[in-house]
């Protein structure tokens, strides 16, 4: 994508950057389903701060201009309108009406579409249509608000009330779950560590149910526990590669496969050097090249961390 111009010099930042992606779409530089520069980009280009990138495409989003789409990004959404100075479409909802729930479901749409960084208290406020601060009087911080998301996120999952029979398939739902959750939501996997974790009442439900489908076989409370982070860490140890290259695409431009055949020359580099004869004779031997395929590798790796488990958790059934 073509870095933005500076377009005009007068009015605030967010107006400018408004009107030069106006202009770009009504000229059909920018086409119907064409991504927009991300809140990042804008910022590293404009040099405005992440909150004025977000204002402008909030702005460009409520006046019907763009659309964020998610795992993609902010696309446009349709032919521009007649040319006019574009400003913050009023509320659609009175601002009496806000609640941290409105709030907490728009902060998780931001993140979803944009990850993360992106996200602001301003910029929630903004794609609300409320007051920058009407937003604190519901959650005090960014912190906080993004502890209210990922309890609001974990929650989308449920159990149901007759249990699998057997461990092993009651382990398997539960993972599956968390992986769905992680797949939606992929910055969920961004936040805590297996040395610091996320406390968050809804995430635990899901702690809940692997440790009781994991209880009752002879574990001590420390293998028990083991177990439990070594599955948990499962999920989230691949699922931290969604949002990542959600933020490598935003910030190169570039697919996972555009990347790759940039770097075929490397790859074919390394290959014909000679130290690495396995691993040129494996990659020779793709044909059609290697599909990195989370999915997948997600549902191979469970099967065969619940087999090597599986002599330990029954071999000490009480």
């Amino acid at each position: 994508m073509t870095q933005l111009t500076r377009g005009t010099p007068d009015g605030p930042p967010y107006l400018r950057i408004v009107a030069e992606i106006r202009r770009r779409i009504a000229d059909g530089e920018l086409a119907p389903g064409d991504r927009i520069p991300s809140t990042r980009r804008i910022a590293e280009e404009w040099g405005v701060a992440l909150a004025t990138a977000t204002k402008a495409l909030t702005t460009l989003r409520l006046d019907g201009l763009v659309e964020a789409r998610p795992r993609i990004g902010t696309v446009v959404a349709g032919a521009a309108p007649a040319a006019a100075p574009a400003a913050p479409a009023p509320s659609k909802e009175p601002e009496q009406e806000l609640s941290l729930d409105r709030i907490v479901r728009t902060a998780i749409g931001i993140a979803d579409a944009e990850g993360l960084t992106a996200l602001s208290m301003r910029g929630v406020a903004a794609r609300l249509g409320v007051a920058p601060m009407s937003t604190y009087r519901y959650v005090p911080s960014k912190e906080e608000l993004v502890l209210h998301m990922a309890d609001a996120a974990f929650g989308e999952e449920t159990y149901p009330a007759d249990a699998p029979e057997g461990w092993r398939a009651r382990v398997e739902l539960g993972a599956r779950a968390m992986w769905r959750l992680y797949r939606k939501h992929p910055w969920l996997a961004q936040l805590g560590s297996l040395s610091r974790p996320l406390l968050v009442p809804r995430l635990l439900v899901h702690g809940e149910w692997i440790l009781a489908a994991l209880d009752g076989h002879g574990l001590a409370p420390t293998e028990l526990f083991d177990v439990h982070v070594l599955i948990y860490s499962h999920v989230q140890g691949l699922a931290v590669h969604l949002e990542r290259e959600a933020h490598a695409e935003a910030a190169t431009g570039q697919s996972e496969d555009q990347w790759m055949d940039s770097r075929a020359s490397d790859l074919q580099a390394l290959a014909e050097s000679g130290r690495f004869p396995t691993f040129a004779k494996v990659v020779g031997a793709f044909g059609d090249g290697y599909d990195l395929d989370l999915d997948a590798l997600f549902e191979r790796g469970l099967a065969a961390l619940l087999d090597g488990l599986t002599p330990l958790v029954e071999g000490r059934r009480a």
